[in-house]
């Protein structure tokens, strides 16, 4: 679920948002007089992998623009929703303690299997095979697939030890298996994103009134407080020299990681139009699509907004977070604050 926009489109740039991803508290500068969102060019994109986790991840290049250059009802034209389709098939499954056991092996799920590994002969008394998976370095690894057991079910045998010692994975990390259009077998991993709460001040209780009218209006004048923390992977210095940078219209760089729970910090213009377009009332009905922690699902929950107040009590014009929410399941109760834009009414 996670959009990642095309050269040449523009987005907006939510600071707030950028520090969530940091790992360190981020303070802002008095001085700086940061607006809340900055209309950029998006300039350049360049996919990664973290030679440590194996962990993808986006650097963008983003040049920041005048909100008078920026048209918010036509950004599909070389913008997000233009993403090329790619035909693969993929299957995730979160290790148990007993998968990230160096000494054990995988019990593959039968769909995985069959679905992604070349057949097996079932007519064999011990059906095996080698498979040949690469991960996201170009390195190939041999795993030893066998039906076998009582229940009889898939495992990997053979190699899988050495994955996990090379890999460290733990339980909660999830293995990821790929077959693009070639047929060609990959591998990777999503680590586990254990998290709780963004961790904000909450305190204000100012509600948006008529700043709420002025927001529609003017992206120009909205500021943004001294300090937000985030529990992500970038430095907060990072972010600050990301700031720096877009206060005085210069170009920089940014480092998004795709992580659950955690939106994008860079939104095209025609989300936050609908989204500003709607009247936001407690006790509205909504509903919010989510992937599951290892992103092998998606489904639907609905809740209700609380309150519509700022975030952060320093900028009461903010749109991040937005939305106080409660929920009808219990499941998704960490999730207390949300993004118009990342729901839907019911």
């Amino acid at each position: 679920m996670v959009q990642i926009p095309e050269v040449n489109s523009n987005i907006f740039y939510f600071p707030q948002g950028h520090a969530e991803h940091a790992y360190q508290p981020v303070h802002f500068p008095a001085d700086f007089n940061i607006p809340s969102q900055i209309p950029c060019r998006v300039a350049a994109i360049h996919y990664r992998v973290d030679p440590h986790t194996d962990e993808v991840y986006a650097k963008l290049r983003l040049v920041p623009l005048h909100v008078s250059q920026v048209r918010f009802d036509d950004d599909t034209v070389g913008g997000i929703d233009n993403m090329s389709e790619t035909k693969y098939q993929s299957y995730t499954k979160t290790l148990t303690q007993s998968n990230a056991n160096n000494g054990g092996g995988f019990s593959c799920p039968r769909k995985c299997a069959e679905t992604l590994f070349p057949p097996l002969d079932y007519s064999d008394m011990l059906p095996t095979q080698d498979i040949f998976p690469m991960d996201v370095h170009g390195e190939t690894w041999r795993f030893r697939h066998a039906y076998r057991g009582m229940p009889k079910r898939h495992l990997l045998t053979t190699g899988w030890s050495d994955f996990v010692t090379d890999k460290l994975l733990v339980s909660g990390d999830s293995l990821v298996f790929v077959r693009d259009e070639h047929s060609d077998l990959h591998v990777g991993i999503r680590r586990s994103k254990k998290r709780n709460d963004c961790i904000f001040n909450f305190s204000s209780k100012r509600k948006l009134g008529p700043s709420y009218n002025r927001l529609t209006s003017s992206f120009g004048e909205l500021r943004i407080s001294d300090k937000v923390m985030g529990i992500g992977k970038v430095k907060a210095e990072d972010v600050l020299e990301a700031v720096r940078l877009v206060v005085n219209m210069q170009p920089f760089d940014v480092v998004y990681y795709p992580r659950v729970g955690t939106p994008e910090f860079f939104v095209k213009p025609s989300l936050i139009r609908k989204a500003l377009q709607i009247r936001w009332w407690c006790g509205m009905r909504f509903k919010m699509a989510m992937e599951t922690e290892d992103s092998s699902r998606t489904h639907w929950f609905v809740g209700e907004i609380a309150s519509v107040e700022a975030v952060d009590p320093a900028c009461p014009d903010s749109v991040w977070r937005l939305l106080r929410v409660t929920w009808d399941e219990a499941v998704v109760t960490n999730m207390k604050m949300l993004n118009p834009w990342e729901v839907e009414i019911v």
